[in-house]
């Protein structure tokens, strides 16, 4: 019973914690094109992956001043800033200590926001109300709380607010193109090597030409290179070598919370056919590993993330199983059979003495040597001996053991 009370109790606990921002908005239609471009976003993705979180709604007016205005990455990064990592009800607004305080978002996590602009500053203002506005100081509170849409006690809330929050500098963003310095990006967070691999290789242009419609980098850094385990790459051919390469991005975009849920094998660029080139993402707290069935690596941090483009760091090369063979393992030796009990040597019985056979009896008479000669024959015939000995001795040394053991 105890172990059943511990399964039940870890469901429930489970189902308590689970939550998806999309389902909950779609019962209420004001929100549908804030819950819209949640998925859009992939915001939606980072949302259901975290357990503790405040999503500040928009309703579908307020939402036209970002959307009627700015590309898609302008528009996560204003979404970001209304996902506080933090559970704030009506009641808890009301409450803040000295009448301010200040929550990090979502957008404090892609890697973009510099300084205190990814926080946002709540504030209990007069007449009850409880303002909302960018935590760089001097910035305006234009948005207020209007009302609790939906709880999940301590897990999630979704609150009502009336404008958007921004932040400065964040609506003139630039979205990421084939343009993007892809390797002046990498060389700026310690991927030298990885981005003059991409130049020789000329994978760099594969990259470029996929940004518009969706990519995502996993690149090693310097150190990864070092490594004891990454083999010489001189060794690969050239069509290896962009394989390799190729291994290493993502045609799509996949920031870190879809990462954190997905859970069948993810496609890359050098996926074609028969040639799986695949990897699986596996999460453990904030915390995602790749594996790619040789070797696993953790993504060690966010060099950029802006809808439809974002390169991660990782801490070593991904190797993938169409190159480099998993490591074999030693078979398990098989168990020693069990010792066999010595069979007692069975006891011949002594040949019977000739009997003598009165003259003219039919043992003496040619007609019993002939019928004696062809019965032997024919036993002969009928008995494999050597097979019959081989059965004996096996019911015996059978019988012997099963006494013997039991």
């Amino acid at each position: 019973m105890t172990a059943l009370h511990f399964f039940l109790f870890t469901l429930f606990t489970v189902s308590v914690h689970a939550h998806n921002i999309t389902e909950i908005l779609n019962q209420f239609p004001e929100y549908s094109v804030f819950n819209s471009y949640l998925s859009q976003t992939k915001l939606a993705d980072e949302i259901n992956s975290r357990e503790t979180i405040t999503v500040l709604a928009l309703p579908n007016g307020a939402m036209s001043a970002v959307v009627d205005k700015h590309p898609l990455s302008v528009i996560k990064n204003v979404l970001s800033l209304h996902v506080l990592l933090d559970y704030f009800d009506g009641t808890k607004l009301h409450k803040i200590s000295d009448g301010t305080t200040t929550s990090t978002t979502l957008y404090q996590t892609t890697g973009n926001a510099h300084g205190n602009v990814g926080s946002v500053n709540i504030t209990d203002l007069k007449g009850g109300k409880v303002g909302f506005g960018s935590a760089i100081p001097n910035s305006p509170l234009a948005s207020t709380y209007t009302k609790s849409v939906k709880q999940i006690q301590y897990n999630i809330s979704v609150l009502e607010v009336s404008a958007p929050i921004i932040a400065p500098g964040i609506l003139t963003a630039p979205a990421p193109s084939g343009d993007f310095n892809i390797t002046g990006a990498l060389e700026k967070a310690g991927c030298k090597t990885f981005a003059s691999l991409l130049v020789k290789s000329g994978v760099l242009k594969t990259y470029q030409t996929a940004i518009e419609k969706g990519l995502t980098i996993f690149a090693p850094n310097d150190e990864a290179f070092k490594g004891a385990k990454v083999p010489d790459l001189s060794e690969l051919s050239s069509a290896d070598v962009v394989s390799l390469l190729q291994y290493h991005a993502i045609p799509s975009y996949t920031p870190i919370g879809t990462l954190k849920t997905k859970k069948d094998p993810i496609s890359t660029l050098a996926t074609n056919g028969a040639s799986k080139y695949d990897l699986k993402a596996s999460t453990e707290g904030d915390q995602v590993t790749l594996d790619t069935g040789v070797d696993s690596s953790r993504i060690a941090s966010t060099v950029i993330d802006s809808t439809p483009f974002c390169i991660f760091t990782v801490d070593s090369v991904l190797l993938p199983e169409e190159l480099y063979a998993a490591p074999e393992t030693s078979p398990t030796p098989a168990p020693a059979p069990a010792p066999e009990a010595s069979s007692p040597t069975p006891m011949m019985s002594p040949p019977a003495p000739p009997t003598s056979s009165p003259a003219g009896s039919p043992a003496d008479s040619p007609t019993a040597d002939s019928e004696n000669s062809t019965a032997k024959k024919k036993n002969a015939g009928n008995v494999n001996t050597p097979a019959l000995l081989k059965a004996l001795l096996t019911v015996s040394v059978s019988v012997i053991v099963s006494v013997y053991l039991f």
